[in-house]
């Protein structure tokens, strides 16, 4: 029995350590390269690290050159097995309102082993709340809002089940 308790010490010690020392910044960078490679820029940020999480503070989203969306604040937790992005206070460009909601107050996508092609999303804004997932098998977006109002072109791509409206979307 003991020798069960001290593998199991040392097993999360050794997690808990390489969680910690995990060169987070340099992950994100390596995003940010992948990113790059589809035209995606990410500018003007400031990083800072914890043990568990990042954060990314006021980010420009660039697509092509073009300034697309400001965020205030991005943070990313993660305990290896179990990864929580959350975005607080998207903002798109005043050029974009008539395709998307112009203002998200909140956003966040949820990762587990458990379900390794699922991300669950979460949101909620001037369009109201939103639940849905992304399945990274199927390429595939489902998202269901509680009111079709301030969706921008969205609205014309939704369809109404239940006490909802879903959008549903490839990639």
């Amino acid at each position: 029995m003991q020798m069960v308790k001290k593998t199991a010490i040392v097993l999360v010690v050794l997690w808990l350590a390489v969680i910690m020392m995990m060169p987070k910044q340099e992950l994100y960078y390596l995003l940010e390269q992948e990113l790059s490679k589809k035209d995606i820029q990410i500018s003007s940020e400031k990083i800072s690290e914890g043990w568990f999480t990042l954060s990314i503070k006021e980010p420009s989203i660039y697509v092509k050159g073009i300034k697309v969306a400001t965020i205030e604040e991005i943070d990313i937790f993660t305990l290896l097995f179990y990864t929580r992005a959350s975005l607080k206070g998207l903002l798109l460009d005043s050029s974009l309102e008539r395709f998307a909601p112009k203002e998200i107050e909140q956003v966040a996508a949820t990762y587990s082993v458990i379900a390794p092609f699922d991300v669950a999303i979460s949101g909620n804004g001037v369009f109201g709340d939103a639940e849905g997932s992304a399945n990274l098998k199927e390429n595939q977006l489902k998202l269901k809002f509680s009111e079709n109002k301030h969706l921008g072109m969205l609205s014309s791509q939704l369809k109404k089940e239940g006490e909802g409206w879903i959008y549903e979307t490839s990639f």
